[in-house]
């Protein structure tokens, strides 16, 4: 069964930071590429980042600067190490694995990130 379970999210007052974590289990981590999505009230979910398998990365251009991900293979687990937040961060953030050679598609249930201003 696979599973991707988020953490590390809460509330932190503008400028502040967190570090979300993803644990994954159930598949080959490594087989997959890895991002973080958000999704705002109202709002479409959008990508955040993506790190593929040897670690290459992809930011939106809203968070580029910001925010850096990255993924411990050995571990299963990837990271979303977000700094100098804003209140347009606050949306609920969410796991994503896409298989590299095989049709997979999975998510996380998401974790909320709230900044105040």
């Amino acid at each position: 069964q696979v599973q991707l379970v988020e953490s590390g999210g809460g509330l932190v007052q503008a400028g502040g930071s967190l570090r979300l974590s993803c644990a994954a289990s159930g598949i080959i981590f490594g087989f997959f590429v890895m991002g973080w999505y958000r999704q705002a009230p109202g709002k479409e979910r959008e990508l955040v980042a993506r790190i593929g398998s040897s670690s290459s990365t992809t930011y939106a251009d809203s968070v580029k600067g910001r925010f850096t991900i990255s993924r411990d293979n050995a571990k299963n687990t990837m990271y979303l190490q977000m700094n100098s937040l804003k209140p347009e961060d606050t949306a609920v953030y969410y796991c994503n694995a896409e298989g590299i050679l095989i049709a997979a598609n999975y998510w996380g249930k998401g974790t909320l990130v709230t900044v105040s201003s």
